[in-house]
């Protein structure tokens, strides 16, 4: 299977897990995605499959788009995205990957595009404190000073202005499967996944996942040297 599948958001909500612990989860459609192209190392220098997900109207398909999805005999789709495959992996133009490949408890490194800000201060941009909110000051939101005039005379590179937020493409690293609906196509994450619902998402198994899964998290133990009922805590030598 290849490391990853495409997706859209839903919404958030409210889920209980079996202990009754009540988690902020992410709702999530995940395909099922048509294989568009295959990609090889001796070909295109690099393993990879093309995916596409969600049906598109002919009447907004460009001619060149329709003869691409002709050839993997599949309707026009909206999001097309290249993820990476496996070496071993055999797929065929036309093969459909549905949300089965995920279960309950895997790890996800979810991308997509963040909600966007538009045009902004600096103080929202860059969490500034801003200047003295006191009768007289005339900075309370202002930039201020951006350099110095005798050394290096000139504006720094990368330094924090006022301007346009949001709308970057933001990578979500660990987020644990809460339930997967093979029915409907949905999983059910824990915590946010970045945009707005109805964002697209593309959604692929974690690289570096170390957190155990819920369900299977063990009660801290009593810190050394607490007194337990009927004994003494021991004496240092």
């Amino acid at each position: 299977m290849p490391k990853g599948l495409l997706g859209k958001k839903i919404g958030m909500g409210q889920h209980f897990t079996a202990s009754g612990n009540a988690v902020v989860v992410t709702y999530v459609e995940a395909g099922p995605c048509v294989v568009l192209q295959v990609k090889n190392a001796e070909k295109d220098g690099y393993s990879a499959v093309q995916l596409g997900f969600e049906k598109k109207p002919v009447r907004l398909t460009k001619k060149p788009e329709l003869g691409h999805f002709k050839k993997a005999k599949s309707e026009p789709l909206r999001f097309v995205r290249e993820v990476a495959l496996t070496q071993d992996e055999q797929l065929k133009q036309g093969d459909k990957i549905s949300v089965d490949m995920f279960e309950q408890g895997d790890f996800l490194d979810v991308v997509g595009v963040s909600i966007g800000k538009g045009f902004q201060g600096g103080m929202k941009r860059w969490n500034w404190s801003g200047g003295k909110a006191s009768h007289g000051s005339m900075t309370h939101r202002r930039v201020g000073s951006i350099g110095a005039s005798a050394y290096p005379s000139r504006v720094v590179k990368g330094h924090h202005m006022p301007g346009h937020m949001g709308s970057d493409v933001v990578s979500i690293q660990n987020l644990e499967v809460i339930e997967v609906d093979n029915e409907n196509n949905l999983l059910v994450v824990k915590g946010a996944v970045p945009g707005y619902s109805g964002n697209y998402l593309i959604i692929k198994k974690a690289l570096k996942a170390k957190k155990k899964p819920m369900q299977e998290q063990v009660a801290k133990e009593e810190p050394k040297g607490k007194a337990v009922a009927g004994k003494k805590p021991a004496k240092k030598k």
